[in-house]
Parts: structure tokens; C-alpha cells; sequence
């Protein structure tokens, strides 16, 4: 793979985007008709962008303005809230704080993470990644609009699972147990301008793939996500769209489906001069869920690749990859 920051511009549909209406319909046929779109861009590069997803623009507007508003607080502020605090992983992480490409140099973003608030004397905050999250004081509607947006993308997530089933001919409940009291993150990502004196390597992003189920991303218009593309043998970009999300699959489902759908590696490169903000939703899906080989992703004679594991066990393992290093 090249070193070079540089990505193609290509066909716009190396990235198509899925008219997703069909999925709040009563009729199969319409939700099925989505699941075929999904099927194409899972076996490709796993990236699609979604559309008439059901997430109003004011909802969307409020996270990406109190994401900023978060970030333009001095450093000293922002720490408050660090999350070496949360044994759960909540709060801010500060700039430099993960390495996402192996052998690279720590990622150029500062970020905040939010999850489901799980009391700490909850049984469930005994987990891996679940316990209360930690709310900036001086920013009293942040944590309201933060669960709504946090809520509704679940729901999405899961409706999107359903669909993702159907393009696998399972049926649509197959995924419920997974999606049953789910860790999800909403992660508010801060880009720098990447300076000229960065050390090679050193990116927003570092060319990563993602840990758990699915990714929905929400980006402002300055741009700077790069896909790899299969079919071009470089990265790609996937420039933002408004009234889009970016979904694309994690590691996970790769694993699951024996890596017949794809988790594909991207990284964020942001040249524009600009500060960039970006909002990826992360589903992991249930705790104690068993991740297994789905039967109708092994032809006649074909071996899982993968042994079964947990979705917390699977967590860990690329927590301790990423941040390791950082």
C-alpha cells in the first residue's frame, strides 16, 4: 500500500448511496428491495452512503454545533472530563490519544466519547465499556441532545441489522439478540488541518478498520475520508453528502459472515486548511453475544475461518490493538 496521502477519484458508485425509505415500509417486498442494494455494497467494498433515513436535520444540526462548541473550550477544560477517568472509556480523548495504523505515528484528532448511561452500581457496568458517561458541566442542553441523537441511531442501527439479514436470506429477526441492550458510542471526532511538518505516516486517521458491527458516520463539508476500493487497488474518497450517513461494516460482521461481506480499511486525511469535525455512531451489539459463523456464508465444504467469540471479548482484543500502541 502506498505511503502517499493522496486518493483516487473515482466512480461515484465505488460508493453507492441506498435510498433506505423502503425500510420503515410495511411491505417486505420494499424492505427486501433495500437488502439487495445492501447485499451489492457489502460485497463490495462495504461502504455505502444511506439517504431518507429518518434522522431530522435539526437533530443533526444541534450534535454537529454542541460537537464544536465542546472542542473550541480550552485544553485545560476539555481534561476535566478525560477519559482515563471512566473505567467505562467516556469522555474526552485528547489529541495524539490512539494510534490506529500499526506502525504509524498517534492519530491527529481529540475526540469525546458517549455511550448508554449505565449506572455504576449497575450489574451491566461490570462490562467491558458500559458505565455512566461523563457530561460537560458548562453545557447544560449537550447531554439531552446527545441522548436523543445517541437513541435514535440505535434504532436505526437496528433497523439496519434487519435489512442487513434479508441480504444474507436469514430471517429479519436474526440479529435481535444482538441488538438487545447494545453498546453503541457516539464519538465527536475534532480534526486539525494536517500541518506540513507532520511526520510520514501521520494522519487524522491512520488507515484503520472499524472494531464492532456497523458505522454510521456523519461528516461536515470539509471532507477527508479515504476508502480503500478493492477493485482500484488504492483509497478512494467518500466526500460528504448532505442529508447522508457513511455506513460501512466493522470487523466483526466480516468475521461473522466469514468475510463475505467486507470491513474495508479507510483513514481520514484532512489537507483542506480547515478544522474538521465528523460524528462516526458505532453498534457493537450485546455484550455476551456469541459471534458465530452464519450458515449461509459457508459454501458446500468451506471451513468457518474464525472461531466463535464474544462481542466483549472481540472489543477487547481490538481495544488493546489501538490504544496499546497510541
Amino acid at each position: 500500500m502506498s505511503d502517499t496521502l493522496q486518493a483516487r477519484r473515482v466512480d461515484a458508485q465505488a460508493i453507492p448511496t441506498i435510498d433506505v425509505a423502503g425500510l420503515f415500509s410495511a411491505r417486505l417486498s420494499e424492505r427486501g428491495a433495500v437488502a439487495q442494494h445492501m447485499r451489492a455494497a457489502c460485497e463490495h467494498n462495504g461502504f455505502f452512503y444511506i439517504q431518507n433515513h429518518g434522522i431530522s436535520a435539526d437533530l443533526i444540526d444541534e450534535v454537529m454545533a454542541r460537537a464544536k462548541l465542546f472542542f473550541d473550550q480550552p485544553l485545560a477544560e476539555k481534561l476535566t472530563l478525560d477519559k482515563r477517568h471512566s473505567k467505562a472509556n467516556r469522555g474526552y480523548e485528547p489529541l495524539g490519544g490512539q494510534t490506529l495504523e500499526p506502525g504509524a505515528p498517534p492519530d491527529l484528532k481529540e475526540g469525546f466519547y458517549i455511550g448508554p448511561e449505565v449506572a455504576a452500581d449497575d450489574p451491566r457496568a461490570a462490562k467491558f465499556n458500559r458505565g455512566p458517561n461523563q457530561w460537560p458541566p458548562a453545557n447544560p442542553t449537550f447531554r439531552a441532545v446527545m441522548e436523543s441523537y445517541r437513541d435514535q441511531m440505535t434504532a436505526l442501527a437496528a433497523r439496519l441489522l434487519r435489512s442487513l439479514a434479508l441480504s444474507l436470506d436469514l430471517p429479519e429477526s436474526y440479529f435481535e439478540a444482538f441488538c438487545d441492550d447494545p453498546i453503541v458510542t457516539v464519538r465527536l471526532l475534532h480534526y486539525p488541518p494536517q500541518p506540513a511538518s507532520a511526520p510520514p505516516q501521520q494522519r487524522g486517521a491512520g488507515a484503520h478498520t472499524d472494531f464492532g458491527g456497523i458505522t454510521l458516520l456523519l461528516q461536515d463539508e470539509v471532507g477527508g475520508l479515504q476508502v480503500w476500493d478493492q477493485a482500484t487497488g488504492g483509497f478512494i474518497h467518500a466526500p460528504p453528502k448532505p442529508g447522508t450517513f457513511v455506513v460501512n461494516l466493522g470487523d466483526m460482521i466480516a468475521r461473522w459472515t466469514n468475510d463475505r461481506y467486507r470491513s474495508t480499511l479507510h483513514r481520514v486525511v484532512n489537507t483542506s486548511g480547515r478544522e474538521r469535525y465528523s460524528i462516526p455512531f458505532f453498534f457493537t451489539g450485546n455484550s455476551d453475544h456469541l459471534v458465530s459463523c452464519i450458515p449461509t456464508c459457508l459454501g458446500r465444504g468451506v471451513q468457518p475461518k474464525y472461531p466463535p467469540i464474544t462481542v466483549e471479548a472481540h472489543l477487547r482484543a481490538m481495544y488493546q490493538r489501538t490504544y496499546g500502541a497510541a
